[in-house]
């Protein structure tokens, strides 16, 4: 992992932040809330001010209750710990390095309170992070670039789903991961369709919404699914979560 020296990093993220406070500004603007939307109890963590601000906002109108709004790594650990919220949304670099505070603190509040729903913003798509964060293999965990903030409904959604217990990555790492795929691939096994599905799976989405995008039955895409763990070598088992499990090995692949 590479680590860039506090004062650039600092003066790059004020400046890439307050483009996405912008952003999230300006979506907040013309956003109009979504009725049956669940409201949830939030926690969010980002040094930027203004975005901080944006997306408390934003939440607000859209009926959520942000319990704490928190600018550093460790007060993040005592907001999640103390309110105990729905789900947090916490950004990778805050002070005082402006390297991976916020990341560490997420996997921290994670250690101390198992399965609690975290959801990473990040200005960069740095794969190691997303591997660190899922580590744990239960679920309730989110990797989004800090411009999807301003596609609102997208970015509410995932918020969703990650509250709800499922993984959510941007598109952006998926197609990283895509990339950097070594010539020793464990998902050499997978046809085409399998290999579409199980990227979609690391999206967060879930059986139906894939049958949706990809204009198959309900049916054909449980068997497909069914396919990619036996592939995987993943049976059934109470004790882990096989969809979890299988988005790992496909970040690894």
């Amino acid at each position: 992992m590479s680590v860039t020296p506090a004062g650039a990093a600092g003066a790059a993220d004020s400046a890439t932040s307050a483009t996405s406070a912008a952003s999230v500004a300006s979506a907040t603007r013309s956003y109009e809330p979504a009725p049956a939307r669940r409201p949830l109890r939030i926690v969010v963590a980002d040094d930027a001010v203004l975005l901080r601000e944006g997306l408390v906002r934003l939440l607000a109108e859209d009926g959520h209750e942000v319990v704490a709004a928190v600018g550093d790594g460790p007060s993040a650990i005592r907001a999640v710990l103390a309110h105990r919220p729905d789900v947090s949304i916490v950004d990778v670099r805050m002070p005082p390095t402006h390297t991976d505070e916020g990341l560490r603190a997420a996997i921290a509040a994670r250690e101390q309170l198992p399965g609690t729903p975290i959801l990473v913003l990040s200005q960069y798509v740095e794969v190691s992070y997303v591997a660190d964060l899922l580590a744990d293999a239960s679920g309730g965990v989110g990797y989004l670039l800090k411009d999807r903030v301003a596609k609102v409904e997208e970015f509410l959604d995932a918020l969703d789903r990650v509250a709800a217990g499922a993984t959510v990555l941007d598109p952006q790492v998926v197609a990283r991961l895509l990339a950097a795929r070594q010539r020793r691939d464990p998902l050499a096994a997978l046809t085409a369709r399998e290999r579409e599905l199980l990227g979609l799976m690391a999206e967060g989405y879930s059986n139906s919404a894939i049958a949706k995008r990809v204009s198959l039955s309900g049916s054909a895409v449980e068997k497909h699914i069914g396919n990619v763990f036996v592939k995987l070598g993943l049976p059934p088992d109470e004790t882990q979560h096989r969809r979890v499990r299988a988005v790992l090995a496909y970040l690894r692949a």
